[in-house]
């Protein structure tokens, strides 16, 4: 098999290829037996009836002959009466010329039968040949008639037989195509039969892979089947214990850092309002750690705000908002000037402090990672509330634009980094929030240059849409 045959094969789904090979497994035995079927039919009806066309002729020839010995005055009327159907015909060779009885409809004559038949006629043999006159299929008998010195020809169709023929060919392919069609709903059950297991580990697999650590496979008793259930439930559930136990952790540590960091951001508050009274190597100092205390103060508080829904320690609070309204009002606070396009209203049903966190990161990191927000632009289509967010940087590589999305990732592209001071964790809340929303957020090229950032939300499209965190899908990437 060629490699780019091979290559094709292997991205046909394994069902569709268990079902090809029970469908052609099936039609190659039906069409095996139907072959054997027709050619051992066929050569059996064609001797059958040969075998009869011979004797038929035989026993004719015989009475011609002893007509012809006593008077061949009457030999017309004997022709008609010995042809055995208006299709039939029979000639006998005399010294005068032929004598006829000739097929009434289609005027069979001698000059349509082979010469090498009649010659062999006339050297004392008995010839006998199946052939077509003029589109009719025929089995033509010729034989010598030693008492007259004679030759005797009988042509017998064989329009019934090709009848029976042709029908049996149809009944044949019809079988044929039953077959193959009984082989691919035979394959289609047993793949689906034998891939159920192969279906259920990829459910699971998903569902984990969607946030779901519960998700386990049932237990089968099947030598083949148990050992994968039983290592693919174990490795889900230390996966799940591992997720808890480092949730937890960053959820303990979260809440033991407030109480510091809020004083410290007390404390803080205080030395700047007197960094004007010290020396101006503590004023520089008191500046580079209120920057620190800040960045830390947001991560604590990023990290708290992710371990909480690692525990599945949140509640939405659903209400219905305006996109366009509610990214208006965000980048007015953020970055007042920058544009916000909107083609009208862009209603969606979702919990407003997560949703302007979300849209507040992505304004946030196009002002510190992307060489500044160019425009905002809210939009609505086929029951969906879109938003993207343009920035002037040098756009995310497409290596890590999945990646860009995970916590503390860094866009390997140094000319991004206007702004080192980021936690690493806003885009991984903005993908979160997206998610418990039921949408989806991604990263593309901004035509001109630069990245832009799009963000899907279920909208209103004849009704509000529902969501909740049982709805959380995959972010991340381009769709």
């Amino acid at each position: 098999m060629s490699p780019a045959l091979l290559a094709w094969a292997r991205r046909v789904p394994l069902r569709t290829r268990v079902v090809a090979v029970f469908a052609l497994g099936s039609v190659a035995v039906s069409a095996l037996v139907a072959v054997v079927t027709w050619n051992l039919t066929t050569k059996y009806m064609l001797q059958q009836r040969e075998d009869g066309v011979l004797r038929q002729a035989t026993m004719n020839a015989q009475l011609v002959e002893a007509a012809l010995q006593r008077d061949s005055a009457g030999l017309g009327d004997l022709l008609t009466g010995l042809a055995s159907s208006p299709e039939a015909a029979i000639f006998v060779r005399q010294r005068a010329g032929w004598s006829t009885r000739r097929a009434v409809t289609e005027g069979i004559g001698p000059a349509d039968l082979p010469p090498a038949l009649i010659a062999a006629a006339a050297r004392g043999d008995t010839a006998r040949q199946r052939l077509r006159v003029r589109g009719i299929p025929v089995v033509a008998v010729a034989m010598p008639l030693p008492g007259t010195g004679e030759q005797f020809v009988e042509v017998f169709p064989l329009r019934e037989l090709d009848r029976t023929f042709r029908f049996i060919s149809l009944t044949l392919i019809a079988g044929i195509v039953v077959s193959g069609g009984l082989g691919a709903s035979l394959g289609l059950w047993a793949g689906r039969r034998a891939l159920r297991p192969l279906t259920q580990l990829t459910a699971a697999a998903a569902r984990v892979a969607g946030g779901d650590l519960g998700a386990r496979l049932p237990v089968r008793r099947d030598p083949d089947l148990g050992p994968i259930a039983a290592a693919f439930n174990e490795t889900a559930a230390d996966l799940q214990a591992r997720v808890e136990r480092d949730a937890r952790f960053a959820s303990d540590v979260s809440h033991e850092l407030r109480s510091p960091v809020t004083t410290m951001t007390a404390a803080m508050e205080v030395l700047v309002r007197r960094r004007d009274e010290v020396p101006p190597a503590a004023r520089h100092a008191i500046d580079l750690l209120d920057t620190d205390l800040r960045r830390f103060r947001r991560l604590v508080g990023d990290l708290l705000e992710i371990s909480k829904v690692d525990q599945g320690a949140f509640r939405l609070s659903a209400e219905r908002l305006d996109l366009g309204e509610l990214a208006a009002n965000v980048v007015a606070r953020s970055c007042p000037g920058v544009p916000v396009r909107t083609d009208g209203a862009c209603p969606v049903l979702g919990d407003r402090r997560r949703l302007e966190q979300a849209v507040s990161n992505l304004v946030d990191n196009a002002e510190r990672h992307g060489r500044g927000l160019v425009g905002v632009t809210v939009s609505g289509a086929h029951g969906r509330a879109r938003l993207e967010v343009d920035d002037a940087g040098p756009g995310v590589p497409a290596a890590e634009r999945e990646r860009v999305f995970e916590r503390f990732a860094r866009v390997s592209d140094r000319a991004r980094h206007v702004d080192d001071t980021g936690s690493g964790l806003g885009l991984a809340l903005v993908a979160q929030h997206v998610r418990l929303h039921a949408g989806r957020v991604w990263v593309t090229d901004r035509p001109g240059g630069g990245a832009r950032f799009v963000m899907e939300l279920a909208g209103f499209a004849g009704g509000w849409f529902a969501v909740g965190p049982e709805e959380r899908i995959e972010s991340g990437g381009e769709p």
